[in-house]
């Protein structure tokens, strides 16, 4: 019985340390960018996070979620291409500034990255 009891003390314990070393999503709100083909940047008030650039196999788990912003609230800036302004759930890895995974995306006007003083307009 004892060492039953020892044996679920530890699998607990190795979830536990498993769970404490998952990464958790951020939310991060700001402009979303696509100025040129396969490049993608969402920039916020802490730093240019890279979703995607052209040429690059390697775009983030769930990049899927993205929608046409085109279709929404949006600036072209470069024919088809240009800026909105959107909430994203994600992991980033910080010391690269890249996203790794995108949970959840939701466009939102335009206005509200245009009026928040810590964002800077894309070019």
């Amino acid at each position: 019985m004892k060492s039953l009891i020892s044996l679920a003390f530890l699998s607990a314990l190795t979830v536990s340390a498993i769970a404490a070393g998952a990464q958790a999503a951020e939310n991060r709100c700001g402009y979303i960018e696509n100025p040129t083909p396969g490049n993608w940047w969402l920039t916020d008030a802490d730093a240019s996070w890279t979703i995607g650039t052209q040429g690059s196999d390697s775009y983030p788990d769930g990049f899927d979620l993205v929608p046409d912003i085109s279709a929404g609230d949006y600036r072209a800036t470069n024919g088809n291409y240009g800026y909105a302004c959107a909430c994203m759930s994600v992991d980033v890895d910080t010391a690269d500034e890249r996203i790794t995974a995108i949970y959840s995306f939701k466009q939102i006007p335009l206005s509200r990255c245009e009026n928040d003083p810590a964002l800077a307009t894309p070019q």
